[in-house]
């Protein structure tokens, strides 16, 4: 009896804890698409990385800013639906590592990766990476256009 009332508090706390989780990815999209600065880089951890699609864009806290206020100061944001989610839960209690699936209407669908800390103030994102995903089908096709767009601005082209 002690083990299963042990094994329900356990679930219990996960439980509650999942949800805290999945609200800060959440308010984190929201933010985005409404715009809201304040919002969205408060639930970035003071030393947080922000990795984008394009290989050169791997930000800090500060850098994502810089990139994000023009954007958000002219009510610019943007949305990505999340459809699908993971947290998985670490051997460290206040690290967990999230993926999810996401829908946006320029970039179709995309994954969102990374880590969450707990801190003083709350669960912080402190790793977003953004991604899109390739169907194998066709990624030797992708690979390829990277190259040949990669190749092309080396030599002056584009």
């Amino acid at each position: 009896m002690y083990k299963m009332i042990i094994s329900l508090l356990f679930v219990s706390c996960f439980a509650s804890a999942n949800e805290k989780l999945n609200q800060v990815l959440d308010d984190f999209h929201q933010a985005a698409a409404q715009a809201d600065y304040e919002q969205y880089m408060a639930l970035l951890a003071d030393n947080a990385i922000y990795l984008g699609t394009d290989s050169s864009e791997r930000w800090n806290k500060a850098e994502f800013s810089a990139f994000v206020k023009p954007y958000f100061s002219q009510g610019k944001g943007w949305l990505y639906q999340p459809i699908e989610r993971h947290i998985t839960s670490t051997q460290v209690s206040n690290i967990v590592f999230f993926d999810e699936l996401l829908e946006n209407k320029n970039y179709g669908r995309c994954r969102g990766s990374g880590l969450l800390i707990n801190t003083e103030q709350g669960w912080k994102i402190l790793q977003y990476n953004l991604s899109i995903p390739v169907p194998n089908a066709i990624a030797n096709d992708v690979v390829e256009s990277i190259e040949d767009y990669r190749v092309g601005k080396t030599n002056g082209v584009g």
